[in-house]
């Protein structure tokens, strides 16, 4: 009797897949199909007030099953786009085993440059919990001893004062201005960055203990900068 074929994991074909980041009851992990449905209803119950857009591309306006549907094509996009000199990589964020919303970062030549920006969104009944500060910091962690950056940046609204309030608690430095058109109307953006020093000499507060898994594929598989 022939014995039965196995094939390559899915771990061994696409080592994103594999991420795990985890502190405390929080855990950053690759959004599969899965997760991804989940937070595809979670988005599609709303994450702001309808008079607000706390986002640059207002993804967010439409329809439940409009919100929801654009959340499943975008991380479709973000999959297929990703190579090693240019990706997004988006990862689902779990409180105590549920998924509260996405954390994301996004290059272009990571190996040559080191540098990529972080966003995010958690659901609006997840809000105001601290988790936003606890998942950014799960994903700087990734970046900086997972995959050797030099530089970490963000940007949000002038006026979306939670973001502002989790980017200036972990330790940016300012990093200059920008005008955008969102839903017709000028918005002021605020950028921010935080080197690899800023985070090598961060306070034993933001300090707390991270496990992690896959990292060694995923840095063979998105290689960081080599010098």
């Amino acid at each position: 009797m022939t014995a039965a074929m196995t094939g390559p994991s899915w771990a061994a074909l696409w080592p994103p897949s594999a991420v795990r980041v985890r502190s405390g009851d929080l855990e950053l992990r690759y959004l599969d199909d899965e997760l991804l449905l989940a937070l595809a209803d979670l988005a599609s119950r709303g994450l702001h007030d309808e008079d607000r857009m706390p986002f640059l591309h207002p993804w967010t306006r439409g329809t439940p099953a409009e919100v929801a549907r654009s959340v499943l094509t975008y991380q479709w996009a973000q999959r297929a786009a990703l190579t090693p000199s240019r990706w997004s990589l988006e990862l689902a964020v779990l409180h105590q085993g549920r998924a509260v919303g996405v954390q994301a970062m996004t290059t272009t030549d990571f190996p040559v440059l080191g540098a990529a920006e972080t966003g995010s969104w958690l659901g609006r009944e997840h809000q105001g919990r601290g988790l936003g500060r606890q998942m950014r910091h799960l994903v700087l962690h990734l970046l900086f001893e997972g995959l050797g950056a030099r530089t970490a940046t963000t940007s949000a609204r002038e006026d979306n004062a939670a973001s502002l309030g989790v980017t200036r608690a972990l330790g940016y430095r300012p990093d200059g201005t920008a005008d955008a058109a969102v839903e017709g109307m000028p918005a002021r953006i605020l950028r921010f960055r935080l080197d690899r020093a800023d985070w090598d000499g961060r306070p034993p507060a933001l300090r707390p203990p991270v496990t992690t898994e896959g990292l060694e594929a995923l840095r063979a598989f998105l290689p960081g900068p080599t010098a």
